[in-house]
């Protein structure tokens, strides 16, 4: 599949100069997104459209869930596993040895480290999405699962578990909530990167009147582009794209065209 195809000139392909990327600004010195603006003399702004809020013990009890009553843990994002142990800390209930991790990436299956000693559990990982990881699960219907999570998630495992009658119960430890956003009121981007229907959501909560205009719109995923498209905006750039598996990528070859570089 050529660029060109990819990449449709729908008479909004002006030139890119600044861009805000609706994420964390990265720790990594080496970091894409800084080589991305370094090679194309390009303003990369990072923010976070989303915020994360813990469920607290008083309220996670109400949920009756006891870690003790499950044999494995999903862990579909380093949130989860950060506000699953601290719950269980401050349950004063230790996670037994023989518990089986189940990670949506070995990003965090990795991330678990910073928990307990990974080299002396059972950790089963998908390559990087939740059908990946549907796939392990398969082998694995005996386990008693927990799947701790967010207010906001998505259906796929979940709707597995229950359809294939696992046993299972959902947790939610932590709340996806939308940023204050209100001092970006009167600055404008190029490009508005994207990552989660939650992050098309906090645009609109902080700005319900907004109009896209000029501004491009990337989205990262099959479910951020539907959300897009769901609030009326454009989608100018999807990603991941059959030779640009990730954002920077796709952004990169957007700037190629969108500023004439061959």
């Amino acid at each position: 599949m050529s660029n060109d195809l990819i990449l449709e000139d729908n008479g909004r392909m002006t030139r890119v100069e600044s861009i805000l990327v609706s994420q964390p600004k990265p720790v990594d010195e080496k970091s894409p997104y800084y080589t991305l603006a370094e090679k194309y003399n390009i303003k990369i702004d990072f923010r976070p459209f989303i915020k994360i809020d813990p469920v607290e013990i008083k309220e996670f009890r109400k949920q009756k869930v006891n870690f003790l009553d499950f044999t494995a843990v999903i862990f579909t994002s380093r949130n989860a596993v950060d506000h699953f142990f601290r719950l269980a800390s401050q349950s004063k209930v230790e996670i037994p040895t023989d518990m089986k991790y189940f990670c949506i990436s070995e990003q965090t299956a990795n991330y678990l480290q910073k928990y307990i000693v990974i080299r002396k559990r059972k950790i089963f990982t998908g390559h990087r999405t939740a059908k990946d990881l549907i796939e392990v699960l398969k082998k694995h219907k005996s386990e008693k699962y927990i799947f701790p999570c967010s207010d906001i998630r998505k259906n796929d495992i979940p709707n597995f578990l229950e359809e294939n009658e696992y046993t299972y119960k959902e947790a939610i430890i932590y709340r996806t909530v939308a940023s204050d956003l209100s001092d970006l009121a009167d600055v404008n981007y190029d490009i508005i990167a994207f990552f989660s229907p939650s992050g098309i959501t906090s645009l609109f909560d902080n700005f319900p009147d907004f109009k896209q205009n000029k501004t491009r719109i990337a989205a990262f995923g099959p479910t951020t582009s539907k959300a897009v498209k769901e609030a009326n905006l454009i989608l100018d750039i999807q990603a991941p794209l059959p030779n640009a598996p990730s954002m920077t990528g796709a952004l990169e070859l957007y700037i190629k065209k969108a500023n004439g570089i061959s």
